[in-house]
């Protein structure tokens, strides 16, 4: 069922703001968990609130006389992030009141202007203010009807909001370009740094284990994505305190009057969600990798490496494959100015297992296609999934192989990792030109355009300055301070065109790189 949003006369108000959003709030919340639907309000709700999460019917129980104040109120749930694919604002029109007639030519009007020009002219919707502004007086009725019927811009005028209309829709145009040029960025960024919903929840889950915590699992989803229980890290035994702290961003608001420790005790965890629902509401909790519970539970993976004698970061897998595989882990590091990290990336280094015992050689490192696969392999068995588990005699021969392991690996992880940095290092490169480049183009536009415009000026005598500006010295005070801003910013602009470039190219100077192997990986196959 969706909500009724109505809005009335003109008003005060009866609510101070605290119960004003507790209302908003509830109105906003699911149908199934609060059983306010209908929200009654005075013409002062028009602005300021978002009230579409479950609404999309709004009636008018009277139509204000000014035009874009019912455009406002219409605009509180026809907005963006509305779930349904139509907007119903309905208008209440009695064919026995006179005064009706005014009302309703005044709607038709409203929709006439919005069709031809996009929006709302502020020029007609003065007039229209205007010709409303004595009320509604029933010997004037047929003299208002054919005002606001006939109510329009001058040719000229028309013409200069069309031209601007027509930049507008040609700046739309640009902005769709870009945003589909974004869409296949992003989608290039998530191929490349491999972050699918699947793998990243399955990180979480791994991150909260080693804690000693219980996995996300699955809760009771009336619509939209999955939604996961996360467990409550600050109320275990011997839990972490200042683990409270990072939780708060997974409860429910606070209310402004509610005590902190009340709120705290009595605010239960939101269930969390990895996909963007497409509405507002304030139910569950959209984790991503800046939220600050996934980066305190996956800092445990990205703070450190490991020493050689700290297996730790060592772990056993199954894969479906017939042979057994290791993987050593790297990553590198480029450092640039006071130590600002300019590129990070995993460094993988595969090879063919082989009992130490039997082996004729050190390990060597697979090709391209074969690393590959290895990967793939990698990829897959880190999802969770029923495997047997592996014996105890195959997980000692495993540990007691993996210091030689690594240290035979180790020495083809740095050459490859000295690769990816002379690479990464090219590219860092690229981007500081692209980026000096982009920079030195803006400057010589700010300087040729403020430079056009004191030429304007420059060349008015007293008279002419006196002509356009009048009698308002404020008008011709403000003109020469803005002269003097001009000169002053036209000298800077020559010193940045000189000094920007190289500051930006700088910042993309490699002064450090550091190469650590960060994990050790057994694939081993499901049949043994």
């Amino acid at each position: 069922m969706s909500g009724y949003a109505n809005t009335g006369r003109e008003g005060p108000g009866l609510f101070s703001p605290r119960p004003r959003e507790d209302i908003k709030q509830a109105f906003n919340a699911n149908p199934l968990k609060h059983p306010l639907r209908i929200l009654i309000a005075t013409d002062a709700a028009r602005e300021g609130l978002n009230l579409q999460a479950h609404c999309w019917n709004l009636f008018h129980f009277d139509v204000p006389w000014n035009p874009s104040r019912m455009e406002q109120r219409n605009g509180r749930i026809d907005r963006k992030l509305q779930p349904s694919d139509q907007v119903f604002c309905h208008y209440f029109f009695y064919r026995q009141r006179p005064e009706d007639r005014i009302l309703q030519v005044l709607v038709r009007k409203t929709e006439l202007i919005k069709r031809e020009l996009g929006s709302l002219s502020q020029v007609i919707d003065a007039r229209l203010t205007a010709t409303l502004k004595q009320g509604i007086r029933r010997d004037r009725i047929a003299e208002l009807e054919r005002a606001i019927d006939e109510a329009d811009l001058e040719k000229e005028r028309r013409k200069t909001i069309e031209d601007e209309l027509e930049a507008a829709r040609e700046r739309q145009d640009v902005l769709r370009a870009q945003i589909d040029r974004l869409r296949s960025r992003l989608a290039d960024s998530q191929k490349n740094i491999g972050l699918s919903e699947e793998y990243f929840r399955s990180a979480i889950s791994c991150s909260l284990e080693i804690m000693g915590a219980e996995p996300l699992r699955t809760t009771a989803t009336p619509d939209g994505p999955t939604r996961f229980h996360f467990p409550s890290l600050d109320q275990r035994q011997g839990a972490d305190p200042t683990w409270s702290e990072t939780m708060d961003t997974l409860r429910t608001p606070r209310k402004r009057d509610q005590k902190f420790w009340e709120w705290r005790r009595e605010s239960p965890i939101r269930p969390v969600v990895f996909e963007d629902r497409g509405i507002i509401d304030d139910e569950t909790v959209h984790l991503h990798l800046e939220q600050r519970v996934v980066q305190r539970l996956l800092s445990r993976f990205t703070a450190q490496g490991f020493v050689h004698h700290d297996l730790s970061r060592a772990c056993l897998a199954q894969a479906t494959d017939a042979i057994p595989r290791v993987a050593l882990l790297g990553r590198l590091c480029l450092y640039g100015p006071n130590a600002a990290r300019l590129h990070e990336e995993i460094v993988p280094i595969t090879a063919r297992w082989t009992d130490p015992k039997l082996r004729k050689g050190p390990l060597a490192p697979y090709g391209r296609e074969a690393e590959t696969k290895t990967l793939e392999l990698l990829d897959t068995s880190l999802l969770p999934a029923d495997a047997r588990a592996v014996s105890g005699t195959i997980q000692k021969q495993l540990q007691a192989s993996a210091p030689g392991d690594i240290e035979q690996l180790l020495p083809h992880l740095e050459s490859r990792a000295r690769e990816y940095a002379e690479d990464a290092v090219r590219k860092l490169g690229e981007r500081a030109d692209a980026e000096s480049k982009a920079m030195r183009e803006i400057l010589e536009n700010q300087k040729r355009h403020i430079a056009a415009t004191a030429a304007k000026y420059e060349k008015y005598d007293a008279a002419q300055l006196k002509f356009e500006f009048g009698d308002d010295e404020s008008e011709l005070r403000q003109l020469e301070t803005n002269r003097k801003y001009w000169t002053k910013r036209l000298a800077s602009i020559e010193k940045e065109l000189k000094t920007e470039p190289d500051r930006i190219r700088e910042l993309y100077q490699v002064k450090a790189t550091r190469i650590e192997p960060v994990g050790l990986v057994y694939l081993w196959p499901v049949t043994g």
